[in-house]
């Protein structure tokens, strides 16, 4: 085995594809973090990627919360469109809230794999020991409403919590919009406040579920008990990626 990968043969792993661009800094805290963590020696060793980064994606909380205004799916759609005929062979989506269209997207994608950033999230708790914790769900209003995590935290057997809407409209949204307006040394203190009011309120572990969240401390540690969904999505898309070295 060698530290690029899973394989002593010659050739380069498939093509990742990332539907990026909500936000734009989301989306390069993620490419930062896959690049950062993957086990290369050289530029070789990393995967080749194709990013799909369209800010104007319409908006995804108002079609979740109201049933108004314009569905990002056909965008979303084009998005997947464009990144598997440019050669991707799996997809990424970092944005939590997106994956409310995930169940569609996989089907436009078939059969190019969708690596659900949930899964990923789910799979780095279990890695953290903490299967079966009760784990805190920090993200937008919509995430939640939608039940990205919920359920599959509670087929799994963890317990969950959100945060009170008093708490989420104090901290967590006013946060979100800053660091989308590049403010991030000010929403910072709001998610750690947001953090630790979960941890207070009984949960053993904060999964991050807003990827705006951990771009507002990018290079600096997180608070104790956070749980990084867009660092687990990254080490999904580095275990498929470096899984599947083409000859």
């Amino acid at each position: 085995m060698t530290p690029e990968g899973r394989t002593t043969a010659a050739g380069r792993p498939d093509t990742l594809g990332v539907l990026g661009g909500m936000g734009p800094l989301a989306t390069v805290d993620f490419l930062a973090k896959l690049v950062a963590l993957t086990p290369a020696t050289s530029d070789a060793g990393h995967l080749p990627v194709l990013v799909h980064a369209v800010p104007q994606i319409p908006d995804r909380v108002a079609p979740i919360l109201t049933g108004c205004g314009p569905s990002p799916l056909p965008a979303l759609r084009e998005g997947v469109r464009v990144l598997i005929a440019a050669g991707a062979k799996a997809i990424a989506l970092p944005c939590h809230t997106a994956h409310f269209w995930a169940e569609d997207l996989a089907a436009a994608a078939a059969p190019v794999p969708l690596l659900h950033i949930a899964d990923a999230a789910i799979a780095a708790l279990d890695a953290a020991g903490l299967s079966g914790a009760t784990v805190g769900v920090l993200g937008t209003r919509a995430t939640w409403t939608a039940g990205i995590y919920q359920d599959r935290l509670g087929r799994r057997g963890f317990g969950v919590r959100g945060l009170a809407d008093t708490e989420l409209e104090d901290t967590v949204l006013p946060a979100i919009a800053l660091v989308k307006q590049g403010q991030t040394a000010r929403a910072k203190p709001l998610f750690e406040r947001a953090i630790a009011a979960l941890l207070e309120g009984g949960a053993d572990a904060v999964l991050l579920a807003c990827t705006e969240i951990p771009a507002a401390f990018a290079g600096q540690p997180l608070p104790a008990g956070a749980i990084d969904g867009t660092e687990a999505l990254a080490r999904a898309c580095i275990a498929w990626g470096l899984g599947r070295r083409r000859p």
